[in-house]
């Protein structure tokens, strides 16, 4: 390495060493916090200097930083994140429900794209688009082969923008193209039906920014349909979870005023908070109180509420609130266990930090964490059981997960996954038709029916696989 290119080298070791060592300064002055340690600092320093002066090709050095910051922030736990404008920008759009695009929900099969339902309203729904169309291309790029984060990049764009859809139509034997214009999208996290004569189903996907409007707007519009509500199910399956006070305001609904729905506490003092069925803890800014327009009876109204493993964080809450409170029955499975609190610091304008401050607890004071909501009835996803459930991932089974014990090591657990194995390559040779799980809210959802029956006083078909994953006490 010629001496010029060693100089120019140490000279970005310099000038990091000295930002950092400002850093520290500066940190070291807010509220006691301790200061940084310059001494591995300055080695991170000394080697972002040897990667720009040495290594074989140039190297971007943001880039360097950038991945830098991310490795640093994911060792640290499976949900704290560094987003770059990119993915703070997804994240935006996760949380506000919007996004530009097609309006439809999709998932994969055969490798080709299925539509799971167009959003109502939306440029696809007016395009004449229908649950079960395959989509084969969008615009000159086949599906097939892509990931399903692929093929969803690919639909969306600029609003205005032009995409060419071709459509697969099994039950009119024909494939045929469609051309819709981007638009902004509002997803529905809420859908609501009578299932049976005084029975309602009240289905979250997601609690998002619009969440709690729509619930509102819909459980109004089941009341008007049917004034005189005999049971309601909340069906909380698969929702990953979102935002804290849309959790809490849902749990308000069906909460008498005033007590408590999740505590959380942490570190730092801010994360030391009890959040309660009021407005003040669930309104974002100052306004008109939404649940104020629901009906006094959804307070009374005998409840079940259904979750899975897929039923996380913020929906979590929910289930604990109304489990703990005795306001209503939980049935499925042992929900996924995550209980902790991430909160976004901006870093910039287009950049932000997602770091874990606090964890969940639920009014009695059990902790989410790892463990999850136990649900007092277990009921099987179908009516030969639950065949796959020992290979649906939870917190625990993350890397790097925060816990508050250790999980139990169950000898039997691996056997049991080794057969759930090979039963799911024995149900992949079969035709995509009779693969396809029933459709939450359908006259064939087992455990739909299951609430249903409970509601009713009716025997209940409790599951005789399904068992609590348990964790031991830590001890030092």
């Amino acid at each position: 390495m010629s001496q010029k290119t060693k100089i120019a080298g140490w000279m970005a070791v310099g000038a990091l060493a000295g930002a950092l060592t400002t850093v520290s300064l500066q940190t070291a002055a807010r509220g006691g916090i301790a200061p940084l340690p310059l001494e591995e600092l300055q080695q991170l320093a000394a080697v972002f200097g040897m990667i720009k002066s040495d290594y074989v090709e140039p190297v971007d050095e943001k880039k360097l930083i950038t991945d830098a910051i991310s490795g640093m922030v994911s060792s640290l736990d499976p949900h704290s994140q560094y987003f770059d404008k990119k993915s703070f920008r997804e994240f935006r759009e996760g949380t506000t429900g919007r996004f530009v695009g097609v309006g439809i929900e999709i998932t994969q099969e055969d490798g080709l794209i299925r539509i799971v339902s167009p959003i109502e309203g939306s440029p696809a729904d007016r395009a004449g688009l229908k649950p079960g169309d395959l989509i084969t291309r969008v615009d000159d790029t086949a599906v097939k082969g892509l990931s399903l984060n692929e093929a969803v990049k690919r639909m969306r764009g600029e609003p205005g923008t032009k995409v060419v859809l071709t459509i697969l139509r099994r039950d009119e034997n024909r494939t045929f193209p469609v051309t819709i214009t981007r638009e902004e999208i509002r997803t529905q996290s809420v859908k609501t039906k009578i299932v049976q004569p005084g029975y309602a189903w009240v289905r979250l996907s997601q609690f998002q920014e619009r969440t709690v409007d729509d619930f509102v707007t819909k459980v109004e519009e089941l009341y008007k349909r049917e004034p005189n509500l005999k049971g309601l199910v909340l069906d909380l399956r698969n929702d990953p979870g979102g935002l804290l006070d849309a959790a809490v305001a849902v749990s308000a609904a069906f909460l008498p005023a005033g007590v408590t729905v999740v505590s959380t506490n942490g570190q730092i003092e801010d994360s030391k908070a009890v959040y309660k069925a009021r407005p003040e803890d669930y309104l974002r800014r100052r306004g008109t109180d939404p649940l104020k327009r629901l009906p006094p009876a959804l307070k009374s109204v005998p409840m079940v509420v259904l979750v899975n493993e897929g039923s996380a964080s913020a929906s979590e809450i929910v289930a604990g609130a109304l489990q703990d409170h005795k306001r209503a029955i939980v049935m499925g499975s042992q929900t996924f266990g995550k209980g902790s609190v991430q909160t976004v610091r901006p870093l910039g304008p287009d950049t932000a930090l997602k770091i874990t401050t606090a964890l969940y607890y639920t009014p009695s004071g059990k902790t989410i964490q790892a463990k999850g909501i136990v649900p007092d009835i277990m009921v099987d996803d179908t009516a030969e059981g639950s065949p796959f459930a020992v290979l649906r991932m939870r917190e625990a089974d993350l890397e790097k997960h925060l816990t508050v014990g250790s999980e139990i090591k169950d000898p039997a657990r691996e056997k049991e996954r080794e057969a759930a194995l090979k039963r799911l390559e024995e149900e992949s040779r079969k035709p995509a038709s009779e693969r396809r799980p029933p459709e939450y809210g359908s006259a064939t959802d087992f455990p739909l029916l299951q609430a249903l029956a409970k509601l009713k006083g009716q025997p209940v078909q409790v599951s005789k696989t399904l068992v609590e994953r348990k964790e031991q006490t830590k001890t030092e």
